[in-house]
């Protein structure tokens, strides 16, 4: 029995932080974010949209590609 409370008590894992700790995190709407969406040179919905279109045209580009070299085009 004791055996059992051990092993429980020792698996059970204690989540803390000091006060240097808290004092670095900013509470917000944009705080969870792992990326800067204010303040950029370049506009996030830029790279965001820009990336995805990239994409979704680079099958269509090398298809291209491969039946323009077969000849079928």
């Amino acid at each position: 029995m004791f055996g059992q409370q051990l092993i429980r008590f020792s698996t059970r894992r204690a989540f803390s932080s000091s006060i240097r700790q808290q004092a670095h995190f900013k509470e917000g709407v944009y705080s969870n974010l792992p990326v800067k969406v204010h303040n950029r040179k370049i506009p996030f919905g830029l790279i965001h949209f820009g990336f995805f279109t990239l994409g979704f045209l680079v099958p269509f580009f090398s298809s291209f590609v491969q039946m323009r070299k077969s000849g079928l085009m």
